[in-house]
């Protein structure tokens, strides 16, 4: 059997690294309980593998091998460690010692984040770059979660009778966007285009990422939830804009 190497290489071996990396966060966080270093090592691992998701799509547009395959391959790679490594984390860290309804909304991501990906698999038409997508993007939620569990939940940030229900609102709302249809803008990519398409975004997010490093990643579980909030505010607000405008025209029948 001929084995025929081709340029979706270079992208598809970072798509594995993306892979790797959720799989070496699993196993850092399955050590939790007796060494909390180990979730600081997985949060890392994590922060590895959306460097890894957002070059491998980089890359495929700069050795032009972008690819139904690289599409399949990177959902399933995103699905372990956007979604299932979450999932773990959170089990690991808090519900742990919450039986059955516990074990369930540690899977929320997991599952609400399988959700996401098929339904974005089924509905794509072109491979070209997207402006916005729907539904929260799957590792926007597992870096929602992770910085709040490390910055938050783990040292006990807290006040203690916050804790039970933070960490059940980051978890339902994190995998409720993630299955909702609230339009969520795409990361820019670092070039002229996108900073001439979307000039105001581009800036902004380039300054959340100075403001996540110049803190030390406190500030990333903050800038997520405000990234969430604000989506799912503008998309109230279309969706009433558009009935009141549905409205005035009825009444405009009528009269």
């Amino acid at each position: 059997m001929a084995f025929r190497v081709t340029r979706s290489i270079v992208p598809n071996l970072f798509t594995l690294g993306n892979l790797f990396s959720g799989f070496l966060a699993i196993v850092y966080f399955a050590h939790g309980l007796t060494d909390a270093r180990s979730i600081t090592v997985g949060a890392l691992y994590i922060l590895a593998a959306a460097i890894f998701d957002m070059l491998d799509g980089i890359m495929a547009r700069l050795v032009r091998s972008a690819s139904e395959l690289g599409v399949e391959l990177d959902s399933l790679c995103d699905l372990v460690s956007f979604g299932v490594a979450p999932s773990v984390l959170l089990y690991v860290v808090y519900y742990h010692d919450t039986g059955p309804i516990g074990m369930l909304l540690a899977a929320l991501p997991a599952m609400a984040g399988a959700y996401r990906l098929a339904r974005f698999n089924v509905q794509l038409v072109s491979l070209d770059d997207k402006h916005y997508f729907r539904g929260l993007p799957i590792p926007a939620g597992a870096l929602t979660i992770v910085s709040f569990v490390v910055f938050y939940l783990q040292p006990k940030a807290l006040p203690s009778q916050w804790i039970g229900f933070a960490t059940n609102f980051v978890t339902l709302a994190t995998a409720l966007a993630m299955v909702s249809t609230i339009r969520y803008d795409n990361v820019p990519r670092p070039n002229r285009r996108a900073l001439a398409q979307r000039p105001v975004f581009t800036v902004v997010f380039v300054l959340a990422i100075g403001a996540v490093i110049a803190s030390k990643g406190t500030l990333a579980f903050p800038i997520l939830l405000l990234y969430i909030t604000a989506g799912a505010l503008r998309h109230a607000f279309r969706h009433l804009t558009m009935r009141s405008e549905e409205h005035q025209d009825f009444d405009d029948f009528d009269n």
